[in-house]
């Protein structure tokens, strides 16, 4: 936090709009369509954007959308909200995301079977954006709407373009944990102006106009309060400050183990600007000489939180049976991948311990080789 959200929430305060309606909101939404370029509606969350983004393309019971494997449950789960069902397409290694070969033989082999799925989600993972242009051109192709989930990618780039902006709808998160944040919130965007105002209505519980409590649809308590979207406008001003510091982070790893076998950073594909918003690499046993689990409960030991790379949604219980094409590359990905400590404040003294004892781990169990 800095010293502009602290004075956007003082405003809040002192205009006395602390509710899902004020003028810090209508900023907010005014600042984010003018960085994004679309019309925009700020919401309670990046999983509340999903769900209302599949309502916007028209996804109901029974209808099949086809989602990422690799990617956190919040992206994945609305398809369940309305009843749909979700068929799980395999990442490809170059970005880790969405692999548009696999869905290109998907849709062919649906086409072909007079069986389109009713909308495709492509969510942009750890800072990076998918490769776009082939995944449009076969959506488009086949008549099939895209949801890009960009929770994970506010201020990557893809050939110069905004992820959220190329498909038909666009959401974001502002969750705690993201690049900027207003503690929790969300922001739909989308290429037409109706749908966004669709989104709006559905999300303030759908009340109809008029001084009467009349209800025509089902809505939903999805807004963003004006409390939240104060912090998130001071947090929006500074997006390309918390870039940097996330990229300086990841590259520093890079270079602190560039000596130490078998611990690669997360491909950089050539075709854009990966923020890092995680800093993830993989780990190959056979020449790091411990395996990714042992590293997480080495750092443990000292302290330091690091996770596994998302677990496949094809390999979680929830989704048992569901459909998947591919799957294997998630399932090395979140075998071998682990996403060290990344935060924007993580100072350099912090950084330095963490790099160290993953070295420590690395060349205590070399010299324990050495000794065998």
């Amino acid at each position: 936090m800095g010293e502009l959200e602290e004075k956007f929430v003082a405003e809040a305060f002192r205009e006395n709009w602390i509710s899902t309606v004020g003028p810090q909101l209508n900023r907010f939404e005014a600042e984010f369509s003018e960085y994004s370029g679309l019309p925009s509606v700020a919401i309670a969350s990046g999983t509340a954007g999903m769900h209302l983004g599949l309502k916007l393309l028209g996804v109901g019971d029974g209808d099949e959308v086809v989602c990422p494997t690799l990617t956190f449950a919040g992206g994945c789960n609305p398809i369940l909200y309305e009843r749909a069902v979700p068929v799980f397409v395999d990442s490809e290694r170059r970005s880790w995301n969405l692999d548009p070969d696999l869905l290109a033989e998907f849709l062919e082999k649906r086409a072909r079977g007079g069986r389109l799925p009713k909308a495709v989600i492509v969510a942009h993972l750890f800072g990076q954006c998918a490769d776009m242009d082939p995944i449009l051109e076969v959506c488009s192709r086949f008549d099939v709407p895209v949801l890009e989930d960009a929770a994970e990618a506010l201020g990557s780039t893809y050939k110069g373009r905004i992820p959220g902006t190329m498909a038909d709808v666009g959401v974001y998160s502002l969750n705690g944990n993201k690049i900027i944040t207003g503690s929790t919130g969300g922001v739909l965007v989308a290429q037409e102006k109706e749908r966004v105002d669709k989104a709006r209505f559905w999300s303030t519980q759908a009340r109809d106009p008029g001084t009467d409590y009349r209800h025509s649809e089902l809505g939903y308590n999805y807004r963003m309060s004006n409390i939240v979207a104060a912090i998130a406008r001071g947090q929006l001003k500074i997006l390309e400050t918390r870039v940097e510091q996330r990229r300086a982070v990841a590259f520093r790893y890079r270079e602190a183990f560039a000596e130490l076998p078998g611990i690669e950073l997360m491909p950089q594909a050539d075709y854009g600007r990966h923020t890092n918003w995680l800093s993830c690499f993989l780990v190959d046993e056979s020449r790091f000489g411990i395996s990714r689990d042992a590293l997480i409960e080495a750092l443990e030991v000292a302290n330091v939180e690091a996770r596994p790379v998302w677990k496949p949604m094809h390999a979680q219980v929830l989704y048992r049976g569901t459909e998947a094409v591919g799957g294997e590359v998630a399932e090395d990905l979140n075998r071998r991948g682990i996403c060290l400590p990344s935060s924007s404040s993580l100072t350099d003294e912090e950084q330095t311990f963490i790099i160290e004892r993953v070295r420590e781990a690395c060349l205590h169990r070399a010299g324990a080789r050495r000794a065998d």
